[in-house]
């Protein structure tokens, strides 16, 4: 999942030496309520080890995150030197497509 520039993406990782290809992309403005509601329809179907369903307007995808994918978690500031910039907060799950999900990184993570 990435937040990109508002956008809530689940990807998988399908190899290192190939392009992207986005299977799913939606850009609206929400409400933080709203938003909170969608991350935690994601948290429940990732505790009961579901898997994650998106869908917009015709557009619909499915994933299946393993037990154990890579969490990333940015924040970010963009935007031309001394312009005007754009915060995000990102957050993505990423596996590979063969692979159940290994170790990540050795520091723990704390949102507050």
């Amino acid at each position: 999942m990435s937040d990109n520039g508002g956008v809530f993406i689940l990807t998988a990782n399908l190899s290192q030496d190939m392009p992207e290809e986005v299977l799913f992309k939606s850009e609206q403005r929400h409400t933080r309520e709203e938003i909170a509601t969608y991350l935690r329809n994601v948290a429940d179907k990732l505790d009961a080890g579901e898997a994650v369903t998106l869908r917009s307007g015709s557009e619909t995808v499915t994933m299946e995150p393993p037990a154990r994918p890579t969490f990333e978690v940015k924040a970010e500031r963009e935007g031309p030197a001394g312009g005007p910039n754009e915060l995000s907060i990102e957050f993505e799950l990423e596996w590979d497509e063969n692979d159940s999900g290994g170790e990540g990184g050795d520091a723990e993570l704390t949102i507050e």
